[in-house]
């Protein structure tokens, strides 16, 4: 498997596109269950059968594009053009000295946002980004292994990976974490996110409301045809509670997301499993 992960790596993005769009069609035929809550999903958010037939192709192109992102040398740049839209926000929360919390939900390619963030602003603050390590071993230690860069460290989804996320908020750094996704048992809450009960995790809202950190969307739109890729910083749709409340942080974010969302509805990855219960948490 490993070499097959290196060779791709050495594809062009337009080839690791057009394969990973055969890649997406293929998983959305051969799997029943995958299909049905893509399906699902999608139409919970409204989508018309165009927008859902691209979605399943991006989701391909989301994967195929790992190894590219991955494998190549730390030290090296991403390999793709990538154009920014909105710096001067992150510009501007910089400039205030304070931690800065960075939510990006599963859309377009997420894996670029930490990379772009890490090369055009890391030097000046570094970020540390929250991941949930993967079960195979083979992939858990190459993800652990590729995704940390300079200026871009990691931190697991456990107690200690959060500790480590407030460590660097209060020395004034950034932090990337996903926040549409499912957290375990007794970190998260239930709220609405296009309409229907789901599990919410609650470590975003604390992480600013703790530390007086700024807070941004930061997301990253994969262009047609192998081009590159748009990082946009934005700002939140509208402000968080000022008060601690999970229940209402939690709704705040969720619809924070969906509004980002719905600018590029294609490319959020809509066969994420966003509405299932973690063990021992009571179905809403």
């Amino acid at each position: 498997m490993l070499l097959l992960v290196r060779w791709l790596a050495g594809r062009s993005l337009r080839f690791l596109h057009a394969l990973g769009a055969l890649l997406g069609w293929a998983g959305y035929a051969f799997s029943p269950s995958y299909r049905r809550r893509l399906d699902a999903n999608a139409a919970l958010a409204g989508l018309g059968a165009a927008e859902r037939r691209a979605a399943v192709a991006e989701a391909g192109k989301l994967v195929a594009e790992l190894p590219r992102l991955w494998l190549r040398p730390r030290d090296r740049a991403i390999d793709d053009p990538v154009r920014w839209e909105g710096e001067a926000l992150l510009d501007e929360l910089l400039a205030r000295g304070k931690g800065l919390v960075l939510l990006t939900p599963h859309m377009g390619s997420f894996e670029v946002s930490a990379q772009a963030y890490a090369e055009r602003f890391g030097a000046r603050q570094p970020i540390t980004v929250l991941y949930r390590p993967a079960r195979q071993a083979w992939l858990r230690d190459l993800e652990e292994t590729a995704r940390a860069r300079p200026a871009l460290a990691t931190a697991p989804a456990t107690l200690a990976g959060v500790r480590q996320m407030l460590r660097a908020l209060k020395k004034g750094e950034t932090v990337g974490l996903l926040p549409d996704q499912v957290p375990p048992d007794g970190l998260g809450v239930w709220a609405p996110f296009f309409g229907q009960p789901a599990y919410t995790m609650t470590l975003a809202a604390r992480l600013v409301q703790q530390t007086g950190a700024a807070v941004a969307v930061l997301v990253t739109e994969r262009l047609p045809r192998g081009a590159g890729y748009v990082v946009r910083a934005l700002p939140l749709s509208e402000p968080l509670p000022a008060q601690a409340d999970d229940a209402a942080s939690a709704a705040a974010i969720n619809r924070a997301m969906e509004a980002v969302i719905r600018l590029r509805p294609a490319q959020y990855l809509w066969g994420y499993h966003r509405y299932k219960a973690p063990r021992q948490v009571e179905a809403a």
